[in-house]
């Protein structure tokens, strides 16, 4: 059963494994005697250059019989009258057949390798009989639109009689035209009659954009009796035969469009025909685009009624036939001239792929990956953004030759890596405005040109830097860029920016950063130093990371050099350090005194005021007056301790919620853990210094750990006998409010003995 299954399998698989990858003309008539040449497409790689090409006729059971190949067969009926040229460099080859007889008309397929395999494409060849051989009847052969003059001769015995033109249909002739003013209602407003003068024996119809319907036989005729000079013209109105178009999947394509001087100033447009339907308008001149090929169409208009359209990264459902007219309103109508050609998008293409849409947050990057022929490495290489103008232009924002757009100075790059048929644009500092579409553009083969629409949408950049900052003249200089943790394992940069692109600058890790709280550990500070900072380095710097060759997220800031004035920098380095030291060594000492007995902190304060101040000698003719500033003063720092020793203790309280093992009061830099019990008793408390902490469970150095401390306290516990374990909560509660009843008694006894007794 299974191995049955898989033969069905296998059965069905190669007709739906893809679409073959050969492409011709579907359809090519002539006439008899009359010859053609048939262009079939493949693949350019190196093995299809030099695989077998064939043309074969499908005979009635399917069946494919070779009539000429490009390994020199030709078959008995072909000799002598067709041959086939490969064109490896373009992927093309080309089968040219002349003396064509109406036995030639057929089906047939062009293909690469054995006429049985799938490599191949249905080509239908119909050959007619000749007009002219049919009659004695001059052919005027004219392209469906265009314009064609009928030239038709008399005599001079009829040179002052009356000239017409009739079209024949049957056994009868209606009148066209004629020389008394007479037009067809069909014809009114596109057709004319000249007469050159009396002495030219011929006058000339003038037929403007001719349709399909105005084929057939016509009757030049000069005068209205049996001696009337007539002659038999025919007019043969030619649909326009496609021009075949053979891209890549991502590819771009151009399509050149030349309809004439006379529709120079008439609006044009170019349609999408698939299956046999409707031509729909894709762009034209009056404002129109379809939306499948917005931002990435561009219409190129030129002099003389000739212009361009491309359109960048193809897909799939951009082939079929394309047609580009001349139409006052801008739409495919009979009788106005065009053009057409037939696309096929090959899906076997050797362009990379690469995201359609990027999204970057406000404030925040995107990285763009253009590609290119990789044989073209020395090409010039643009950005360009589309805008969304009646015709659509893309204006260059930036080059590989150091043009960068004013607006866009700072905040976009174009890099050369990762290189090997692959650029990179850079685009940082984003804003709701850098919303739509950008082309990547070389100056070598244009049909690598790709097309990306970038999208801004809400959030916070990535990277934290600074918008701005300010390096003096002459000094050392430090800029930091906070990674997340996101990026703990992308290769982390600082480069300065130019027109030429983004120079890597040395950089230093400052391990781990805090300004991503919930990922600390992988979280990095990477920093940009300048040993001395001079005028040239001045400008936008960029912090970022890369994966490998690729780029990734960028930050922006500028970088402001200035001077400073003259003594500012001496005085700030010798006056700078000893203050803040002094103050904050100050600050510590009286913080822990205040924690451990306010009252003694107090007496402290007002004993070395009574002395003159800290280690000043007692002073004997110090006026009166100043004893009265110090009581009012110590009156002042009595309340002021009190709040103080509060605000630490409420510190302390806050601390010991969060933590179960050890119950910490924290000053500062200064860390103490103190056992609960030893709070329990408020007069012991009070009547003796730093009681809560014995030396054995006491920490107080800078950076102590918290192992040591919950080490000491199961030593401490293991001495003494066992209570009933109360939560940290509870203590913490108890003993603050046991300290608020203390500080109440002592703000009692103070304002009853006095500023001076205190």
């Amino acid at each position: 059963m299974s191995r049955l299954f898989l033969a069905c399998l296998l059965a069905v698989f190669p007709a739906v494994s893809m679409k073959s990858p050969i492409f011709g003309p579907e359809e090519v008539t002539s006439v008899e005697g009359g010859s053609v040449s048939i262009t079939c497409y493949y693949p350019a790689t190196s093995v299809n250059r030099h695989t077998r090409k064939y043309w074969c006729r499908q005979g009635a059971k399917g069946r494919c019989t070779t009539l000429i190949s490009s390994e020199g067969y030709v078959s008995d009926d072909y000799v002598g009258r067709a041959n086939l040229t490969n064109f490896p460099e373009s992927g093309t080859f080309v089968v040219d057949i002349s003396h064509l007889t109406r036995n030639d008309s057929g089906r047939y397929k062009c293909g690469l390798g054995i006429s049985s395999r799938g490599l191949n494409f249905d080509v239908s060849l119909e050959v007619s009989q000749d007009p002219a051989q049919a009659s004695d009847a001059h052919i005027y052969p004219v392209d469906v639109g265009r314009t064609v003059t009928i030239n038709c001769p008399f005599t001079s015995a009829n040179s002052q009689k009356r000239k017409s033109l009739c079209k024949k249909t049957g056994q009868d002739c209606f009148l066209i035209i004629d020389s008394t003013g007479y037009v067809s209602g069909s014809y009114t407003g596109r057709i004319r009659l000249n007469i050159e003068g009396t002495n030219t024996l011929m006058f000339s119809v003038v037929i403007n954009r001719v349709p399909l319907s105005d084929s057939g036989m016509y009757v030049c005729q000069a005068g209205d009796d049996a001696k009337a000079d007539k002659s038999n013209v025919y007019l043969q109105v030619l649909e326009p035969e496609p021009e075949l178009v053979y891209r890549d999947l991502r590819s771009s394509v151009t399509f050149d469009c030349s309809l004439g001087p006379e529709v120079a100033d008439t609006a044009k447009f170019l349609c999408q025909q698939k299956n046999g339907e409707a031509c729909n308008v894709v762009i034209n001149t009056l404002g129109k685009k379809a939306q499948d090929f917005q931002g990435r169409i561009l219409f190129l208009p030129k002099d003389n009624g000739v212009f361009s359209v491309h359109i960048a990264s193809l897909r799939k459902e951009d082939a079929g036939r394309y047609v580009c007219g001349a139409q006052p309103e801008g739409q495919p109508e009979e009788g106005w001239p065009v053009q057409a050609w037939e696309l096929f998008v090959n899906e076997e293409t050797a362009i990379p792929a690469s995201p359609s849409v990027v999204k970057g947050v406000k404030g925040g990057s995107v990285t763009v990956s253009c590609p290119y022929n990789p044989k073209d490495a020395n090409s010039a290489k643009y950005w360009c953004r589309w805008e969304e103008t009646q015709n659509g232009r893309c204006p260059r924002l930036v080059q590989s030759k150091g043009l960068v757009k004013e607006q866009y100075k700072g905040r976009l790059a174009l890099l050369a890596e990762p290189g090997n048929g692959t650029y990179t644009v850079i685009l940082n500092q984003l804003t709701d405005q850098d919303a739509g579409f950008y082309w990547c553009v070389t100056d070598g083969d244009t049909s690598w040109t790709s097309t990306v629409q970038l999208k801004v949408v809400e959030g916070e950049p990535s990277l934290k830097v600074p918008k701005n900052a300010t390096a003096w003249l002459g000094e050392a200089f430090k800029l930091s860029c906070h990674f997340p943790c996101k990026f703990y394992s992308f290769e982390k940069y600082w480069c300065k920016w130019s027109n030429e692109g983004c120079s890597p600058l040395p950089t230093q890790n400052d391990g781990p950063s805090q300004a991503f709280v919930s990922c600390d550990q992988n979280s990095q500070i990477v920093s940009l130093n300048l040993d001395t900072v001079t005028n040239k380095d001045e400008g936008w710097y960029w912090c970022g990371v890369k994966e490998g060759p690729r780029y990734g997220e960028t930050a922006a800031v500028y970088v402001a050099v200035e001077s400073r004035a003259k003594g500012s920098q001496e005085a700030k380095q010798v006056n700078a350090a000893p203050a803040g030291g002094a103050i904050e060594s100050r600050a510590g000492e009286i913080q822990n005194k205040a924690l451990l007995d306010p009252r003694l902190f107090v007496e402290e304060i007002a004993m070395k005021d009574a002395a003159g101040g800290p280690g000043a000698p007692a002073d004997p003719g110090r006026p009166a007056g100043h004893s009265g500033s110090s009581k009012v003063l110590v009156s002042t720092l009595v309340p002021l301790a009190l709040v103080l020793a509060a605000g630490v203790v409420a510190i302390g309280v806050l601390r010991a919620r969060h933590r179960k093992n050890v119950d910490r009061i924290s000053i500062r830099s200064y860390r103490t853990d103190i056992s609960m019990s030893d709070f329990e008793n408020s007069r012991d408390f009070e009547g003796r210094d730093n009681m809560g902490a014995s030396p054995e469970a006491q920490e107080t150095s800078l950076g102590g750990k918290d192992e040591f401390a919950t080490a000491t306290e199961d030593t401490v516990e293991s001495k003494e006998p066992k209570k009933a374990k109360r939560s940290s909560k509870e203590e913490a509660d108890e003993a603050f409010t046991t300290f608020l009843l203390q500080a109440k008694n002592l703000a009692s006894t103070t304002t009853q003995d006095g500023p001076t007794e205190a």
